[in-house]
Formats: C-alpha cells, sequence, structure tokens
C-alpha cells in the first residue's frame, strides 16, 4: 500500500497544483464581492449563490445548455452508433472510411467552429447553397442569425465534430461480438432487428453508457465552438453556463459572481462524474 501510495505521489502533487489550488482560490472568491482587478475584496457569505439561484437569467442559460446537451449527444449517439453498424460490415473501401471518420474528431475546436461559420456564412455559404439548389428553401438565411436556427445550427457542428468519437467506442465494441454468435442467430432464423437486440446489443450497452456519460460530461462544459461561432447570441440565444461564468468574471469584473457560477458547474460535473466511476464499478473496471 506505501509503494503504491509513493508511486502515486507525484501525480497527486501535480494535481493538487494544478485542479486543486485554483479550485480552493475559487471557492474562497464566490463568498465575497471581489473585482477581476483591483478593489476592495468583502466578505458577504453566500450571497453570491443567492443572487444567481434567484436571477431567471441563470436558469435560462442552464435551461439552453440543458437543451444543448440533449441534443448533441442524442445526435451523436444516433448517428455514430448507426456509423458503427455500418463500419462493421464488410465492404471496398471500409478501411478507407474507418480512417476519414477520425478526421473530424481530431479537428481542433477553433477550427472546427470557424470552419462552419463559414459553411453557415448567408451570403457565400455551402448550407445555404445545398439547400436552396434542392429546393428546400427559397432564398439564403442567416442560420446563426436567427434566434430559432442558431442553437440548432451550432448543435450541428457540435455533432459532426464528436460523433466519431462514439463510432469508435461502438466500433470497437462490435469487434468483441463474437461471430458464431451471428451465425447461430442466422442459422436460428433470427432477423436483423433480432439479431441485433439479442446478440449485439448486451455486448453494445456498457460501452455506449460510458460514451454517453463522457459526451454530456463535455457538452454541459461547452464554450469554446460557442464563442466561435455565435458568442453567445443572438439574443442569448445560444449562450451556456460556461459563457455566462466568463461573461460575469471578465466581461463585468464579477470575479466572486462568476466563480459562484463556476461553482455550481463544478458541483453539476462532479455528480455526472460520480456516475460516469459507478458506472465503470459495475463493468468491474474499478474495485
Amino acid at each position: 500500500m506505501l509503494r503504491s501510495w509513493l508511486l502515486l505521489a507525484p501525480l497527486l502533487a501535480v494535481m493538487t497544483f494544478i485542479i486543486g489550488w485554483p479550485l480552493t482560490k475559487t471557492v474562497g472568491v464566490s463568498f465575497t464581492d471581489a473585482k477581476l482587478i483591483g478593489g476592495d475584496v468583502n466578505w458577504i457569505g453566500t450571497d453570491n449563490f443567492a443572487r444567481v439561484l434567484g436571477s431567471g437569467a441563470f436558469y435560462n442559460v442552464v435551461w439552453i445548455t440543458i437543451r444543448f446537451v440533449l441534443i448533441s449527444v442524442t445526435a451523436e449517439f444516433v448517428i455514430g452508433l448507426g456509423t458503427a453498424l455500418l463500419l462493421d460490415q464488410k465492404f471496398v473501401g471500409r478501411n478507407l472510411l474507418r480512417a476519414l471518420l477520425i478526421l473530424p474528431w481530431a479537428l481542433p475546436t477553433v477550427v472546427n467552429a470557424t470552419m462552419w461559420r463559414l459553411i453557415y456564412n448567408p451570403d457565400f455559404g455551402a448550407f445555404n447553397a445545398l439547400l436552396t439548389q434542392t429546393g428546400m428553401i427559397d432564398s439564403y438565411r442567416s442560420w446563426l442569425g436567427e434566434p430559432g436556427s442558431a442553437l440548432l445550427s451550432v448543435c450541428l457542428a457540435d455533432v459532426w465534430k464528436n460523433f466519431p468519437l462514439v463510432t469508435l467506442i461502438a466500433l470497437a465494441a462490435l469487434q468483441s461480438v463474437p461471430r458464431e454468435l451471428h451465425a447461430a442467430a442466422v442459422v436460428d432464423g433470427a432477423g436483423a432487428v433480432a439479431r441485433f437486440r439479442a446478440v449485439i446489443l448486451p455486448y453494445l450497452i456498457g460501452p455506449l453508457t460510458v460514451a454517453i456519460v463522457l459526451r454530456t460530461i463535455e457538452a454541459f462544459k461547452v464554450f469554446d465552438i460557442i464563442w466561435v461561432m455565435t458568442r453567445g447570441g443572438p439574443a442569448n440565444s445560444t449562450k451556456t453556463v460556461s459563457m455566462l461564468v466568463y461573461e460575469q468574471a471578465f466581461s463585468f469584473q464579477k470575479a466572486g459572481i462568476g466563480a459562484s457560477i463556476a461553482l455550481l458547474m463544478v458541483l453539476v460535473s462532479s455528480l455526472l462524474i460520480a456516475g460516469y466511476v459507478m458506472l465503470l464499478r459495475r463493468q468491474g473496471e474499478f474495485r
């Protein structure tokens, strides 16, 4: 046991310095009226949390964040699973498609967001060109400039980047399905749906659940892709909790309120991580 702790000591020291100290400072600042630059700092207790939890704007950005998570993660799950089932079949060019699949995921988020901003451009964007030439719309639209379509447009960009992660996890799980089970199911006369439900699905539930939890945690903290594409607009229709933290702490110089919102995010993320660890324990990864 002592040897194990000694081996972990360097990692724990780095984590304490990188994560523990900033988190401790954030907790302290959240109970003060500290400004980002200069000014007196006074202890105000839980006033920041009361202001945040009593603000309608806070619940609005929470709802937008939840919608972003639900839309993005659900679409990534469906598209990722469907792509994995396709790439698990034998056909010419399968290895090339598997290699190309990694490209969206490998792109830096800022590059991905900038690319999609150009695609959505209301004057010369490829998205408008595609829809008009196929007769789906009559004229070009500002997809990122309309409150009704901005969030869905950002979700599409996020899905395009992150569904390959779900695909890779699902594809790895599919490789572990014994081929003799497929053969036995075919001999027994089971159809495609029955084979998927009885043979494939039991091997996919665990890995896909872990993938969904990981993507949910990441989607809840989303900032960069939305910041590059919309800056939270139009009319705050794409502003998430992370962007609210940035706005309060850096734009409005209210470090105390920004820290309190950040701690609420840490609490939610901790609950999601606790659920993730429980899933790993059920699968025998942790003991």
